[in-house]
């Protein structure tokens, strides 16, 4: 079994600041990628941030150059750094990883239960 907890979302003024935190836990053998996507109401789920094993980020160009994405391997985490967030930041975040299990398993995607952030103007 795997869990995603995630961390770190509220309400925020535009032009403030938050930081998400995802952890995985559970029976976990090697972990890919681990990203963000968020949801916003009437909208479809979109890609925000992702960040490989080896470091690698892309970004979705609305966030380039106010959010920041890192994991911290030792401890299956990944966090999103979000700064100068605007009221279009406002939607359900959720944490999404890449991981396999066993050796053996293959790979297999999971997500977190998701966090509210809401920017308010």
């Amino acid at each position: 079994q795997v869990q995603l907890v995630e961390s770190g979302g509220g309400l925020v003024q535009a032009g403030g600041s938050l930081r998400l935190s995802c952890a995985a836990s559970g029976s976990i053998f090697s972990i890919n990628t681990m990203g963000w996507y968020r949801q916003a109401p009437g909208k479809q789920r979109e890609l925000v941030a992702a960040v490989t094993s080896g470091g690698l980020t892309n970004y979705a160009d609305s966030v380039k150059g106010r959010f920041t994405i890192s994991r911290d391997n030792a401890k299956n985490t990944v966090y999103l750094q979000m700064n100068s967030l605007k009221p279009e930041d406002t939607a359900v975040y959720y944490c999404n990883t890449n991981l396999m299990q066993k050796w053996y398993s293959g790979f297999s995607e999971y997500w977190g239960q998701g966090t509210q952030v809401t920017v308010s103007s």
